[in-house]
């Protein structure tokens, strides 16, 4: 049998900012939905070169996150538009985190993005939504306040399990602060994770440029 494969943009550890303690951070490549005023836009086109096996995926964040790790964040792209993989992704994570339980138990959570409305999900994704903790879900619009977690605050964080409750339950006030991190790969390219505010980007671009450095775009 031809192992599942998922395209992927990118994944990263230790991530602080898109939920509970330290998670792998897991993007997805290819959307179909495009909201207006997107920041990952380099994620939109579906592109089977970065296509891997999730078996792939999951032995490398096995070697890569050891056993302190909290949960796993994934985003995109839209990872429901790859509902097959995205299931295989899900169960596989969840049976890394049952075999962690037994040497290093400590609740864990998955959470998932995504840009379709949360009845779409439900209603054609239930299996999916079975297996996450938590999903935050609706289309990004641009021009409304931000939201923890969120960046637009019509998105809406939706709770599904208990430990998603315990987690993420008093979480979600307008006390909270998104934050961004920053990551550099193998190929010295600079990725921004996190929920950027309104301004952040461009006037992070004209402080780099002000030390000599450019970038090559702003999504």
């Amino acid at each position: 049998m031809t192992p599942t494969r998922v395209q992927l943009s990118t994944a990263h550890y230790p991530v602080t900012v898109l939920g509970y303690g330290k998670r792998l951070g897991i993007w997805l490549q290819g959307c179909s939905i495009g909201c207006k005023g997107c920041i990952s836009k380099d994620t939109w086109n579906a592109d089977e070169s970065k296509s891997i096996a999730v078996v792939e995926l999951l032995t490398w964040a096995k070697a890569t996150c050891g056993t302190e790790i909290d949960g796993v964040t994934i985003s995109g792209g839209e990872p429901f538009d790859q509902p097959t993989a995205l299931d295989t992704l899900l169960r596989g994570v969840r049976e890394w985190f049952s075999d962690l339980d037994v040497h290093s138990p400590k609740e864990r959570d998955l959470l998932c993005y995504s840009g379709y409305p949360l009845k779409v999900l439900q209603r054609d994704h239930a299996d999916i939504l079975s297996q996450l903790d938590v999903v935050i879900a609706e289309p990004f619009v641009v021009g409304r306040p931000i939201g923890y977690l969120r960046g637009s605050d019509n998105q809406r964080l939706t709770l599904l399990t208990d430990v998603g409750r315990r987690r993420y339950a008093t979480q979600t006030g307008e006390h909270q602060t998104n934050k961004l991190q920053a990551f550099v790969d193998a190929d010295f390219r600079l990725w921004l994770v996190g929920i950027p505010g309104r301004d952040a980007l461009p006037s992070m671009a004209l402080e780099l440029e002000s030390q000599g450095l450019s970038i090559g775009s702003l999504t």
